[in-house]
């Protein structure tokens, strides 16, 4: 099975997790997903199937859209819900203008240190790793960018918020280093990704709902159209008389795509075939080929 599938994850379980279900309920072996959640969170997770999963290079900056609660009051080791109290409680006695002003503050481009209950690597061992064993953990801060940090609501400590973030930045790194701002601690106990890239929430399925397609054998209304990833790169037909060049990784002219870097070379029955990289004037190499060699 080859594809885009957006789920609707649940909250309580890995990417990974979602990943091994999915490959049991499509019988697709090849799973990979494009972008981690926390365990807590829910939401947006685009994953790609089969020769699909090639795609994955194209995602790696995608935005993040998200919804979520801000317990103000104490930290938590992880940063979220599902950690240890770290310090002492506090007095949440700060005002709604104080609080809108510390959030402007992390808007725009910002220096983030990634959480030590995070993926990211310390010696080549994941940080997560070295926490659970209270290992020490010395993580570098990452220049990430906030489009977005807005307060909706604000009621007996909790903040409910709207996030609109670059690659790679953590939405409860944000709470927690506002809670630090604040004096008051605080820490993620909600969160909801609405949009990954130009993924939204309306394309996601849940994971009883995808069952329930296999039992109904609809599997294929769960996968996107090939025309609807990569919007922003154009898509060709390829010429008749080329497409066997193109499914065996040959060079191929296109002429009226000699300004682009990319196409999408598609097959006259609407089969993506390959994803091209242009070598010079209209000539095209095809960098990523998603078909049988015929």
């Amino acid at each position: 099975m080859n594809g885009a599938l957006i789920l609707d994850k649940p909250s309580g379980i890995t990417s990974h997790d979602v990943v091994q279900r999915v490959r049991r309920i499509t019988g697709e072996r090849s799973v990979g997903h494009l972008g981690t959640l926390d365990p807590m969170a829910t939401g947006v997770l685009p994953l790609l199937l089969g020769r699909y999963t090639r795609l994955a290079r194209f995602y790696g900056a995608a935005e993040k859209v998200y919804e979520g609660s801000i317990r103000f009051g104490f930290a938590t080791d992880t940063y979220d819900a599902e950690g240890e109290l770290v310090g002492a409680e506090a007095p949440v006695t700060f005002s709604l203008e104080q609080l809108e002003k510390a959030i402007s503050r992390f808007r725009g481009e910002i220096d983030q240190v990634p959480p030590r209950f995070s993926a990211k690597k310390v010696s080549g061992v994941p940080a997560y790793k070295l926490a659970r064993r209270d290992l020490p953990v010395e993580l570098s801060p990452v220049r990430v960018t906030v489009h977005e940090f807005s307060l909706e609501n604000f009621l007996e400590g909790i903040a409910t918020v709207r996030m609109h973030v670059g690659a790679g930045t953590y939405a409860r790194c944000l709470a927690h280093d506002l809670g630090q701002m604040l004096g008051t601690g605080a820490h993620l106990i909600a969160l909801r990704r609405t949009r990954s890239g130009d993924f939204t929430i309306e394309q996601a399925v849940t994971l009883d709902a995808l069952a329930r397609m296999k039992e109904e054998e609809t599997l294929s209304q769960a996968l996107l159209g090939a025309r609807q990833l990569l919007p922003g790169i154009p898509s060709v037909m390829a010429p008749e008389d080329q497409e066997n060049r193109i499914r065996h990784g040959n060079a191929v002219n296109l002429p009226e795509f000699s300004q682009s870097k990319w196409v999408k070379v598609f097959a006259g029955g609407g089969e993506l075939v390959a994803i091209a990289s242009r070598v010079a004037g209209s000539l095209f190499q095809p960098k990523i080929v998603l078909s049988d060699q015929t």
